[in-house]
């Protein structure tokens, strides 16, 4: 049996209704159960801050939510440590 691993995910994207609706329609095409959301917006950027959990790797999910028209980038927030961030940008 595969093991459910937690990850945190933080997309930045352009601060367009449809941004939210393309990057969660990604995360359930990819077979991520969503587990928490947070969403926040200034004038400048939306900022939404993703937890999921699936035995898939997260680099699938993130690599794909990356490559969304109005994402600019896509940090990771590990689990076993909240504190470690990392970014991927094409």
């Amino acid at each position: 049996m595969n093991q459910l691993n937690t990850s945190t995910l933080e997309i930045h994207a352009q601060p367009r209704p449809e941004a939210m609706e393309r990057g969660l329609r990604v995360v359930r095409h990819r077979g991520f159960n969503l587990c928490a959301l947070n969403m926040e917006q200034d004038c400048q950027q939306l900022r939404i801050t993703v937890t999921v959990e699936s035995c898939r790797p997260i680099q699938q999910l993130w690599s794909q939510l990356d490559k969304l028209v109005d994402v600019s980038r896509v940090d990771s927030c590990h689990a076993a440590a909240p504190q470690q961030r990392s970014s991927l940008r094409a």
